[in-house]
Order: C-alpha cells, then structure tokens, then sequence
C-alpha cells in the first residue's frame, strides 16, 4: 500500500472491457514528510469518489485489478480509499524493524 495525492485526471479514448466507467487518475506518491517520491503513477479510481487534490492510498498488481468494480481487469495500480485525516510520525520516533510493537509501547 503507498501513499499518495492526486495532481490529475486522464481521459482514455479507448478502454479494455471491464473499464467502463472507470476514472483514470495522475496520482503522485508522497513519502512520510509529504514530499514527492519518484515519477506520478495513473491508478484506477477503485473508490470512484477520488478527485484531483486528494489524499488517497493506492495498491498494486493483482490487488489492484480486484479493487476495480469488475475484477480482474489490465490495471497496475488502483485508488483503494480517500484519506481523510493523516497522523504521520517522524521516522527518527518510530521503532526499530526487528523491534515487535507492544514492546516498543511497554519502554
């Protein structure tokens, strides 16, 4: 699951069965300090509720073709939820990867 925030629409002239209906948008990954992460990615709006300005929370390869109103339709990555509130941590608090989660709360 990344994270991202949609900068745009696509229009598709043509689309595989399946797709009908479906928005296409400009979505740009962000990392933890919401600064943008490699080139914008296009992902089928799973929500249909997703529009240009928004957080949003994008999935990839098989799950995304599930995520579509009809399954297993062509899309890499698709739109799986609208975020409405974000409480990012700053990477230095967060707990080392080896370090289970309710021991790190019990420190």
């Amino acid at each position: 699951m990344k994270f991202g925030k949609v900068i745009g629409t696509l229009v598709a002239t043509q689309k595989c069965q399946g797709l009908e209906g479906v928005k296409f948008l400009v979505v740009q990954l962000l990392d933890r300090e919401l600064k943008p992460k490699g080139d914008p990615i296009i992902a089928a709006d799973g929500t249909a509720q997703a529009g240009p300005g928004e957080f949003v929370f994008i999935i990839a390869s098989r799950e995304a073709a599930l995520a579509c109103p009809k399954p297993f339709v062509p899309v890499d990555h698709a739109i799986a939820g609208i975020i409405d509130i974000a409480h990012l941590i700053p990477e230095r608090e967060l707990p080392p990867p080896n370090v289970h989660w309710p021991a790190w709360e019990r420190r």
